[in-house]
């Protein structure tokens, strides 16, 4: 169901997507400059370097790249089956329930609960409705326009980024998880009413089998796709290499995100605004590559130079940051993720069209 477009056409069937999208992205990056010092402040109170809260990142992480080995995919054959809005509507809503408790209390045992269910939320969202929503804009643009539309999902990320982070900037801490909760809670309402389902669903059938009999089928099935998936991955020497680039790419930048703001909150003494300065530089840089020049350079180039540069400068960005020796060093090596977030974009341009219109996701 691919139809034709040009320039910013391709937008208009992504419309109700991207606002939302925003929104959330909006609601969650708002929180990111804040929840280091509420964090060390409750783990560690009256110390700055909280080794604690850097174990725990590193935990979550672990947790969250674990399951989500099962998770992505098994979300992203639940939404090429039963559709891309019920599996958008599930991920969106997760990020709801954890930042709820801290806007409650930010006392320890909150702070601990928040990892809880901040865990479960990622192991259902991180990279989940990206994945979902890339699918999404392939079924509505034309495979010639799919680059240009996954750079768009990506350049509104980092505009929404950098809107977090100025709200994030401006507003007094207090008010921060309410307003984030009030977005996050939009987000959902709106796609119920808004967005059109993409898929095609198949008909109902054997509504009056037993329960057992039913639950049994459906874990068959969801291996049985699973299978079939990884076949496909396996078969294709595309994708079987882009698999092992992003296996090994998101490995490296996953450490080095989860703890990065505490290692320069305890080295340098960062604290809300210069986390929020970085933030929105990356961000504000990031708009520029992926909105403007990706479109631009990637019908001379082809995603594969454009993935390879971008991985470069991801290594550029973990030397920077591992051997900053002052603290104006993070803000240079923050420069390259400019760079670094075309991987996305790139990326996901490689996997579509080595993919058939069924598994987009």
């Amino acid at each position: 169901m691919a139809r034709k477009s040009s320039g910013v056409g391709e937008l208009k069937p992504m419309l109700h997507l991207l606002l939302p999208l925003c929104v959330h992205w909006i609601a969650e990056e708002m929180t990111v400059s804040v929840l280091v010092d509420v964090i060390t402040a409750a783990l560690c109170p009256q110390d700055s370097t909280c080794t604690q809260a850097i174990y725990i990142s590193g935990l979550q992480q672990t947790i969250v790249g674990v399951f989500k080995m099962v998770v992505l995919p098994l979300l992203g054959q639940l939404a090429d089956e039963y559709g891309r809005k019920p599996m958008l509507l599930l991920t969106i809503s997760t990020s709801i329930f954890p930042f709820a408790l801290l806007a409650w209390n930010q006392s320890k045992g909150f702070v601990y609960a928040y990892y809880v269910l901040r865990t479960i939320s990622y192991i259902l969202s991180q990279g989940s409705i990206f994945c979902i929503a890339v699918a999404y804009a392939a079924d509505v643009v034309d495979i010639s326009e799919r680059a240009a539309a996954f750079s768009w999902i990506t350049g509104i990320c980092s505009a929404s980024h950098v809107l977090g982070n100025l709200l994030a900037l401006f507003l007094p801490e207090k008010y921060i998880f309410p307003v984030s909760i009030a977005l996050l809670i939009f987000c959902p309402i709106y796609m119920q009413f808004f967005l059109v389902e993409t898929v095609k669903l198949a008909p109902q059938r054997d509504q009056d089998s037993a329960c057992l009999s039913k639950t049994i089928k459906v874990l068959y099935n969801r291996y049985k796709s699973m299978k079939d998936a990884a076949t496909i991955v396996i078969s294709s020497p595309t994708l079987r290499g882009i698999s092992l680039v992003s296996f090994f790419y998101e490995l490296g930048m996953s450490g080095i995100t989860g703890v990065l703001m505490y290692y320069l909150k305890a080295v340098f003494g960062f604290d809300k605004t210069q986390f929020s300065e970085i933030l929105m530089m990356v961000g504000a840089g990031s708009i520029f590559s992926q909105m403007l020049v990706l479109p631009l350079i990637n019908p001379l180039v082809g995603e594969k130079v454009i993935l390879c540069t971008a991985l470069l400068a991801s290594i550029a960005y973990a030397l920077f940051n591992g051997l900053a020796w002052a603290a104006w060093v993070p803000f240079l090596g923050s420069s390259f993720k400019i760079v670094v977030v075309l991987v996305r974009p790139s990326t996901y341009a490689i996997i579509s069209k080595a993919s058939s219109s069924n598994n987009q996701v």
